[in-house]
């Protein structure tokens, strides 16, 4: 085998499992061809030798299956390995039938020594043969061709002239099968050599370019999670700001509000000695002190959840239970305002949360949702709807709140989370639902994000530890200290 050919044992490597190839294919061809003309030679012997048809007949006959045997063999596997054997022999199987029929009639002096020269010239084009097997199978055509001549009856003496005379064309048609079977092969070396580099540089561009695009990915990704981390980061750290500002003002505001309580009381009491005219004017002076003092308290309590989340011990709550539970504190409103609700929870799901804290979280969020539901106006066919889901990823339990209310504007959707931050009409919200929600997830590993395409749906992402192991707090998910 030649190697010379190229200085890359890759190329030279492929392009010899390539020839493999191309020769298997074209030695089938090449069979075909020798079991369909050498049968219709049989019109030549009729003319020729019309007394020796039959036998000539059933030698040609022979060589067809015995070319369809060749056939067989090259599908077998263990056969293929002898593919350069093979190449030879679908050349030297019409030659010796060839040789015997010149033996048998005439010798050198047969006009069928024309045949030889056909096989030198059709199947080394037909089965690619390299210059070693143009040499070998040239020689061996010569060699069948001289014995046929030497063992016929004809004296050698009287033929010699005849024999050099055909072999001297049978040696030029194998010379020249040899030498332009050296070129052509050349030629398909060459462009073999160049379309397997050219391929080569496709496929390791391609690669380059998939690996390229998959870093682009990546590295827009990256990019999503960096200002997602650096909101929550600016969050997290207005919100720490916020909690130590509420933990004071919460503490001066306690004070004060326990004097004005206790002198209330005090005052109410005393009322009881004034004439009834004074106090039926008064009674309802004092009661609305009593509520207002009542929404402050409760304000406070609310600023105490804000600026002291997580304080209570985790568990392992079932989602399923947990959601069925909460929902018994709205369904009375889902019905009464004829809300739809959808839930599609992954079975047996789990998170690690306090339970009290969580059933106050998802109620500040089924509240939210069922308001803003009843702001929005439904086209026929349309109902309100809010849809909760849920799925596990990894360690890390995920929850979907959705309703297909008016959903949030682009410029509220940084400042929902912000303490005091409404978008409710005065005297409907305080402002500090959202905010006490993001401070206890926060307290306990979680985050909370939106998702929100006004006037078509808003939706909330719960993330949450699904186990104790998974409870390690993201960066913005400390605790606030006060």
């Amino acid at each position: 085998m030649n190697n010379l050919y190229s200085n890359n044992a890759e190329v030279n490597r492929a392009y010899e499992e390539y020839e493999r190839q191309m020769n298997l294919r074209f030695l089938k061809v090449a069979c075909y061809l020798v079991a369909v003309l050498m049968p219709m030679g049989t019109i030549l012997d009729w003319l020729v030798y019309p007394d020796y048809f039959q036998f000539f007949f059933r030698l040609r006959l022979l060589c067809a299956g015995l070319a369809g045997v060749i056939w067989v063999l090259l599908h077998s596997k263990a056969c293929q390995q002898f593919h350069r054997l093979l190449c030879l022999s679908i050349a030297w199987l019409p030659a010796f039938f060839i040789c015997w029929m010149i033996y048998e009639k005439d010798g050198a002096n047969s006009p069928y020594y024309a045949g030889l020269n056909l096989i030198l010239l059709a199947i080394p084009l037909v089965v690619r043969w390299s210059v070693e097997l143009s040499v070998v199978g040239t020689i061996t055509v010569i060699g069948m061709y001289i014995a046929a001549c030497l063992l016929h009856e004809t004296q050698v003496s009287q033929q010699h002239n005849m024999i050099a005379n055909n072999l001297y064309f049978i040696f030029l048609t194998g010379l020249i099968v040899i030498v332009s079977g050296g070129v052509h092969r050349s030629l398909r070396i060459r462009e073999f050599s160049l379309s397997y580099e050219l391929q080569k540089n496709k496929n390791e561009l391609e690669s380059t370019n998939t690996k390229l695009f998959e870093q682009n990915l990546a590295l827009g990704k990256a990019n999503r999670e960096i200002k997602e981390a650096e909101a929550q980061l600016i969050q997290a750290e207005k919100m720490s700001s916020l909690g130590r500002f509420s933990a004071g003002l919460m503490h001066d505001i306690g004070n004060q509000l326990n004097y004005i309580v206790t002198n209330t009381f005090t005052l109410r009491k005393k009322t009881r000695q004034l004439p009834p005219e004074l106090q039926s004017e008064l009674g309802p002076i004092f009661s609305d002190i009593e509520d207002g003092l009542q929404r402050v308290d409760n304000i406070v309590s609310d600023l105490r959840t804000f600026s002291h989340p997580g304080e209570q011990p985790a568990e392992a709550i079932d989602l399923a239970d947990i959601f069925k539970l909460s929902l018994r504190f709205v369904s009375g409103e889902l019905k009464e305002k004829n809300i739809a609700l959808d839930t599609n929870l992954f079975p047996g799901q789990k998170v690690w949360f306090n339970r009290n804290q969580f059933i106050l979280v998802l109620v500040n969020l089924l509240e939210n949702a069922i308001d803003a539901l009843e702001e929005k106006k439904f086209a026929d066919g349309i109902k309100p709807t809010i849809t909760i889901a849920s799925r596990l990823e990894g360690d890390r339990s995920l929850i979907f709140i959705r309703d297909n209310g008016p959903g949030i504007k682009p410029e509220n959707q940084a400042k929902i989370f912000d303490p005091f931050f409404t978008t409710k009409d005065v005297g409907k919200g305080t402002g500090l639902g959202l905010s006490n929600c993001f401070g206890i997830l926060r307290g306990y590993g979680s985050t909370i994000a939106v998702n929100s395409v006004p006037g078509e749906f808003c939706e909330f992402i719960l993330d949450l530890p699904a186990h104790a192991a998974a409870k390690t707090k993201p960066e913005n998910a400390e605790r606030l200290q006060p």
